[in-house]
């Protein structure tokens, strides 16, 4: 089916699902999640066939985005139930006023329409996007990358076979069957067809559909996320936080690419950071992460000199880059220099220092005291999330249910007249 076909259907499936009682939607989400489950076998035959594809071309932290487990598909199913459990957005009265003549204005939330969804290497999107979309009233249009395709197509109907058995039409959730750039370009111009465009995946990719986009677009971010260990920091804490942060998984966008260190505790905090990161992984047969020092940090520990472009990078891998500051005004600076207004944090007992930095810094997430690595949707308790949006309009940080609906005005009278 061609890609404009696609879009056909899920316009024309939308008006039904945005006036879906609750309790339907609720019932087949719960379908869904269930024939997730039972298609675990074919899914992880698929996903084998993606990695077998993908092995050599792309890095092995990569390759464990792209790969699925049992556990990991059941983690999906059990994503999808925890959105049913959230209320739904749609419908719910957002204001209200009465106007002295007695006119009634209400400010009702209600669904987008069409979403469209691009994504890469992570198949597990396929599932938390569609969910979120249906639950919020929205039929999905998505659009995996060709790495993840086979994946994200056995998901797909998994899911629609779920829809059918509960009498719903399966054009609430979508796939797009073009792998290529112009899958890709005829969404970013689907006038008409796309409400809201999300792009989720690496800054290239980010870039091209903000730049080129004639629908509306969600900024979803790329993460060169801070972790700023001050001068009053707690150490031993700061080498928990950084280890969370960087190392817990280091190809997602909310893990730590940069580490700034105040010049008061440089000396001691440095080689316990070296010792952490890649002293004890390396002799735990675990990957060492690799430091690139500027020359202030290269001068208290071993590493690789940081380059002119290793502060603007998301690495997605077991790099770090360290840099010395003066003061907290310092990091500060540097970060709105270099972030891309993800996630950033200080670790500190100050609390002058702690407030300098959560009201200077001007990130969706702000951390005081702990890993950057909780900028997530499950996390935030919006049970997933299609995103994690840097810029400020209309929505900023994880985007749940409740960003995916607009509103409209409903205006009540008695014959009245203007």
């Amino acid at each position: 089916m061609t890609t404009l076909e696609i879009l056909k259907r899920a316009k024309a499936a939308a008006p039904g699902l945005g006036n879906l009682p609750t309790e339907r939607k609720d019932e087949a989400i719960e379908a869904m999640a269930a024939e997730l489950e039972a298609s675990i076998d074919p899914i992880l035959e698929a996903n084998g066939r993606d990695m077998e594809a993908a092995r050599g071309h792309i890095s092995e932290v990569m390759l464990d985005r792209l790969k699925l487990t049992e556990s990991r598909i059941r983690a999906m199913a059990g994503g999808m139930r925890d959105v049913a459990k959230l209320p739904d957005p749609v419908w719910k009265t957002l204001e209200s006023v009465t106007r002295p003549d007695g006119l009634e204005l209400y400010k009702v939330a209600v669904p987008l329409g069409v979403i469209a969804i691009i994504y890469e290497s992570r198949p597990n999107v396929t599932s938390d996007a569609a969910v979120l979309a249906f639950k919020s009233g929205n039929a999905c249009v998505l659009r995996s990358g060709k790495e993840a395709w086979q994946s994200a197509n056995a998901v797909t109907d998994a899911l629609r076979r779920g829809l059918k058995k509960t009498g719903l039409c399966e054009d609430y959730v979508n796939l797009i069957e073009d792998t290529t750039r112009n899958s890709a370009n005829e969404l970013m111009t689907a006038a008409g067809y796309v409400d809201l465009l999300i792009p989720r995946g690496g800054a290239g990719l980010i870039r091209a559909c903000v730049e080129n986009a004639t629908v509306p677009c969600l900024e979803t971010g790329t993460g060169i996320c801070h972790v700023y260990v001050d001068e009053f920091a707690d150490l031993d804490k700061a080498v928990r936080i950084i280890v969370n942060a960087k190392t817990s998984r280091p190809s997602v966008c909310n893990a730590e690419e940069v580490c700034l260190v105040h010049a008061a505790v440089a000396e001691k905090f440095l080689p316990l950071l070296k010792k952490a990161l890649t002293d004890n992984r390396a002799a735990a047969g675990e990957i060492p992460v690799e430091l690139r020092l500027d020359p202030r940090a290269a001068a208290v520990i071993p590493g690789k000199p940081a380059g002119e472009r290793d502060f603007d990078t998301e690495f997605l891998d077991y790099v770090l880059a360290v840099k010395v500051v003066d003061s907290v005004e310092e990091a500060i600076a540097h970060i709105a220099a270099h972030s891309t207004h993800h996630s950033e944090a200080i670790v500190s007992e100050s609390a002058e220092n702690q407030g300098k930095f959560v009201r200077g810094v001007d990130s969706a997430a702000v951390y005081v005291n702990a890993s950057t690595r909780f900028t997530d949707g499950g996390e935030f308790g919006l049970g997933c999330e299609m995103g994690i949006s840097t810029q400020k309009l209309h929505a900023r940080g994880p985007v749940g249910l409740r960003e995916l609906t607009t509103y409209k005005y409903v205006v009540r009278g008695d014959g009245h007249v203007r």
